[in-house]
């Protein structure tokens, strides 16, 4: 597809295999260390910087006072790098969706700011908002509710070039959106379908059509295969690696199945109760965390090897998620932490590298809220 922006440097950089020469074991080791490593990308090309959103609470029906805020998400922070997948993982009611509709600017930041290369969305408004949000697309969670069943497929990809119209003038619309369709693996004859006429997953390649309309840099992907069967959830993924790889996309993933997002992510953040726990590369988070939370996540991971799973250890989390209206003070997993004590209560742990494992090679060595941090493996059998 012409107009849709593509990358060689993967071609470029693959060496020569005549190139390949005899090594020794510990240039093996050297350049495993060095695979490992987190990448170096240059600048984030999306910056969060301590992003809250309150919602508050009223009470009262002709004069509505406010009586507290459901505090939804509540200082989060993370980069974003080009071609990167970003995962974000928490169970339900934690605020991953509420983080993708900050970042879409669906909903208004109560506070902290959000940078698309170097500039703040938060405060834009009219024309500028407009212009950055042709370069953050969406993708939604429910394919049966995210498009609009009296509008024909054609319509429905072809919609942003009705707000964005330079990217394809009305002449050109037409196979523009045949080639989109082409991209994401459906017929470009489908072009005057109804969407009640496709299958949930292929209503979600029309979504994801939709997103790559306008050329974006980057996309939000909230949940984009929690909807669907386990085999058209692979389909959507792989597609989604492919047009990464092709167009050179940026990719924010939001999800609760860890499988999936290990299988799609380069970083992962960990969300509880409207913070980040714990963020770092796939490897970093799955096979060596150090937040209780996120030891207590990966432990419940079902696995089907009946040996392997003798030898795991299941970390039981007693009591319930307290409520986003009236967090614990402190660290707000304290409650339900086996390893918390009174610092917990008193002092907010900061999203940092462990001083245990600052300067350290490590792949403990990942920013983790905790005032305990500490390694643990809860993936791999112990024999």
């Amino acid at each position: 597809m012409a107009e849709l922006r593509k990358t060689d440097e993967a071609v470029d950089a693959t060496p020569n295999v005549t190139e390949v020469e005899t090594v020794d074991a510990a240039t093996t080791q050297e350049a495993v260390a060095a695979i490992e490593a987190p990448v170096q990308r240059g600048e984030p090309i999306l910056q969060v910087r301590n992003l809250v959103k309150h919602f508050p609470l009223t009470q009262g029906i002709l004069f509505k006072k406010q009586v507290g805020a459901v505090k939804a998400v509540d200082g989060v922070s993370f980069d974003l790098y080009q071609g990167e997948t970003l995962g974000i993982v928490g169970e339900s009611g934690c605020g991953k969706s509420t983080v993708a509709k900050l970042l879409m600017t669906l909903e208004t930041a109560t506070a902290g700011e959000v940078f698309y290369k170097g500039q703040d969305i938060t405060r834009l408004s009219g024309r500028a908002l407009k212009a950055v949000r042709r370069n953050i697309q969406m993708v939604f969670q429910d394919p049966y509710t995210s498009l609009n069943p009296r509008m024909t497929v054609g319509d429905i990809i072809g919609e942003p070039f009705e707000i964005h119209p330079e990217v394809a003038p009305k002449g050109d619309r037409r196979r523009r959106v045949q080639e989109l369709l082409d991209v994401v693996g459906l017929n470009p004859e489908y072009i005057h379908r109804y969407p009640h006429q496709f299958s949930g997953g292929q209503r979600q390649r029309i979504g994801i059509a939709r997103g790559l309309a306008l050329n974006p840099e980057i996309i939000i992907c909230d949940e984009p295969v929690s909807a669907l069967d386990v085999s058209v959830q692979a389909q959507v993924v792989n597609l989604m690696e492919k047009l990464q790889d092709e167009f050179n996309l940026s990719y924010v993933f939001i999800a609760h199945d860890l499988s999936i997002v290990r299988h799609i992510s380069d970083r992962v953040g960990v969300m509880y109760l409207g913070k980040m726990a714990e963020i770092g590369t796939d490897t970093q988070i799955y096979d060596h965390p150090t937040h209780p939370y996120t030891q207590a996540l990966l432990s419940a991971v079902p696995v089907p090897d009946p040996e392997a799973r003798e030898g795991r250890e299941r970390i039981i989390l007693t009591g319930d998620v307290p409520s986003p209206a009236n967090p614990p003070s402190g660290c707000r997993f304290r409650t339900r932490c086996w390893k918390a004590q009174d610092k917990c209560a008193t002092e907010v742990p900061l999203l940092a590298i462990p001083e245990r494992f600052q300067g350290s090679d490590s792949p403990a060595a990942h920013e983790s809220a905790c005032h305990f941090a500490e390694e643990k493996d809860v993936v791999h059998a112990v024999h």
